[in-house]
C-alpha cells in the first residue's frame, strides 16, 4: 500500500495499515542546529522524510522573504511584517487599511501570480500542476490549498486586531466588502486546485489562542463561517478531502467547523486536551493531532515524550482509521528529544 493509499484510508475511515505520521522542520531549525545533525535525523527516519536525500557540498537553507530577520516584508495585500528570528514568520506591524478612508483605492493581488503571501510572480500554476502530478505518480498524496491565514487572519493583518473586533461589533459595511474581496481571491485558488484533481485541499487558519478563540463564536458564525462554507463547498462537490488546520484552543468553534463538512481537523493536543478531543471529535472527523511543542517535546524527558504520544494513540486511534499525527519541529528542542519523537512516530 502506498503512502497515498494509506493516508486516504485513514482520512476516510477505511482501515489504514498504519497511522499516518509526518514531521515538519521549521526553517529556523537550520540556523539553530548543526546541519549534519538534522541530516542524520532525516536520513534515519525515511517514513517521516521519504523524499530526503543528503545534499552534497555546503548546504544553504532556503527561507522565504517574510522569514528573514530584521528585514520588513510587504506582502501582496500590503501588510508589512518583520521577523525577529531567521526562519520564523514575522508579525504584521503595518496594516494597509488601519484607516477605512484608504479603502477606496485598495485593490487585491492577482491570484494568477501569487498565493497572497509570496511576492507577485512567485506563483506558477503550470509548475504547481506538474509537481502535483509527479506526487501522484510516486504514490504520494497530491495536496493543494489556501495559504495559512487565508480569511480571518488576512482580515486581521489588513485591519489590525482591535480594529477588526470593533468592525465586527459595529457590523461595519466596508468590512463586508473587504471580506468579499478576500473570498473572491481565495475562491480562484480553490478552483485552480480542484481543476488539477488534487487528493486533498487544505484550509489552514489559526483561530484559537492559548485559551479560547480569537473571536467570539457569534462573530465567527456571522462573518467567517459562511465564507468557509462557500470556499469548502466546491471541494466537497468534487469529492476532494477537506483538511482544516487551526492552532490554539478551538473547542468553542469545533462544532461549527464540523458543520462545514470537513474531513480532517489538524488540532493541537494539550491546548485542547486529548480527553476532550476523544470525547468530542473521535469518530466524527479524522483527527490530525498536532503533537505538543510547548511543554512535553521541548522541556520533557525522552520517556515523557514517548508516553505522551502513546497515550494519545491509545485514546484516539481506532482500527477503521480517523487518526493522523503531525510534529512541528522548532529550535530549542534537545536532540535526544527529537530522536525519541521521531523514533516513536515511526514505530506507530
Amino acid at each position: 500500500m502506498t503512502s497515498r493509499e494509506n493516508l486516504l484510508r485513514a482520512l476516510r475511515f477505511e482501515g489504514p495499515e498504519r497511522i499516518p505520521v509526518r514531521c515538519s522542520l521549521n526553517a529556523a531549525c537550520w540556523y539553530y542546529y548543526e546541519h549534519a545533525d538534522l541530516f542524520d535525523l532525516m536520513e534515519r527516519h525515511p517514513v517521516l522524510f521519504p523524499a530526503f536525500r543528503r545534499p552534497t557540498g555546503q548546504y544553504s537553507p532556503s527561507i522565504r522573504p517574510w522569514q528573514r530577520a530584521g528585514q520588513p516584508y510587504r506582502d501582496p495585500w500590503g501588510c508589512v511584517s518583520e521577523s525577529s528570528e531567521e526562519g520564523i514568520s514575522g508579525a504584521v506591524f503595518e496594516h494597509p487599511l488601519a484607516d477605512w478612508r484608504d479603502f477606496a483605492g485598495y485593490l487585491p493581488p492577482d491570484p494568477y501570480d501569487t498565493n497572497g503571501r509570496g511576492p507577485p510572480g512567485s506563483m506558477n500554476w503550470e509548475t504547481e500542476e506538474r509537481i502535483l502530478r509527479r506526487r501522484k505518480r510516486e504514490g504520494r498524496l497530491a495536496v493543494g490549498g489556501l495559504p495559512h491565514g487565508h480569511t480571518f487572519l488576512r482580515l486581521l493583518d489588513i485591519r489590525g486586531y482591535e480594529n477588526l473586533m470593533f468592525d465586527m461589533a459595529d457590523d461595519e459595511p466596508l468590512l463586508r466588502e473587504l471580506i468579499g474581496m478576500i473570498e473572491s481571491f481565495n475562491l480562484y485558488v480553490v478552483r485552480r486546485y480542484i481543476a488539477m484533481d488534487v487528493d486533498q485541499l487544505g484550509y489552514p487558519e489559526d483561530l484559537g489562542m492559548q485559551r479560547g478563540p480569537m473571536l467570539s463564536p457569534d462573530h465567527f458564525r456571522k462573518y467567517i463561517k459562511p465564507v468557509y462554507a462557500r470556499l469548502i463547498s466546491p471541494a466537497r462537490e468534487a469529492g476532494i478531502v477537506v483538511h482544516m488546520h487551526s492552532d490554539g484552543d478551538v473547542r468553542d468553534l469545533a462544532g461549527d467547523l464540523l458543520d462545514l463538512g470537513i474531513d480532517c481537523l489538524n488540532i493541537q493536543d494539550l491546548v485542547n486536551g486529548i480527553d476532550w478531543i476523544r470525547d468530542n471529535l473521535k469518530g466524527r472527523v479524522c483527527i490530525d493531532l498536532d503533537i505538543d511543542r510547548q511543554a512535553v517535546v521541548r522541556f520533557g524527558t525522552p520517556k515523557a515524550i514517548e508516553k505522551h504520544i502513546r497515550e494519545a494513540v491509545k485514546k484516539l486511534s481506532a482500527p477503521e482509521g480517523g487518526l493522523m499525527m503531525t510534529a512541528g519541529i522548532y529550535p530549542g528542542i534537545p536532540l535526544d528529544n527529537l530522536r525519541t519523537l521521531m523514533n516513536t512516530l515511526e514505530s506507530l
